[in-house]
């Protein structure tokens, strides 16, 4: 499990990202018309998982931005934004922001994806919910970067996880 820390003090999570250089775990999400997505239907893509505890605080909403930013100037990659948010949710927050260049997706009905990628919180108060990381997947669906980040109110490192697209 990673240790990191919510507000300062200790919180950790199910278990560690999958490690460089692995397959990434297969995975079934829920889309904002409440479809099932999976790994495999983003086959021959590159994927930056930003993966996050809810749209609804401000460092999880500015990760989104950035990243749906980031998302307009790449070259066969999509992003995938992820949480427990409901899926009603996500595409609220979108509509709102203007957000239409990610894919926003929900690990709410079984929270396989958390316990999987080693996302899920065992503690803190936000218990139950993904943590904030960056996982990078080439277009074989290998890993080829994480993020674990060591605080939840700090913003992943946006410009090591885009150079690791090449």
């Amino acid at each position: 499990m990673a240790n990191i820390t919510f507000g300062g003090q200790p919180a950790q999570t199910i278990g560690e990202l999958p490690e460089v250089g692995s397959s990434a775990p297969a995975f079934t999400l829920t889309d904002h018309e409440l479809n099932p997505k999976k790994l495999s239907d983003f086959e021959g893509s590159k994927l930056v998982l930003n993966i996050f505890p809810s749209v609804n605080t401000g460092v999880c909403s500015a990760s989104v931005r950035k990243f749906n930013e980031a998302a307009g100037q790449m070259n066969n990659t999509q992003v995938l934004c992820i949480s427990k948010d409901l899926p009603f949710a996500q595409a609220q927050f979108c509509g709102a922001e203007g957000i239409d260049k990610v894919v926003m997706l929900s690990d709410y009905k079984t929270g396989q994806f958390g316990r999987d990628y080693g996302a899920t919180m065992t503690d803190s108060p936000f218990e139950a919910l993904l943590s904030r990381a960056v996982v990078i997947i080439d277009s074989d669906h290998q890993v080829i970067y994480t993020e674990q980040v060591p605080e939840i109110g700090q913003e992943p490192n946006y410009e090591a996880a885009l150079n690791a697209l090449g």
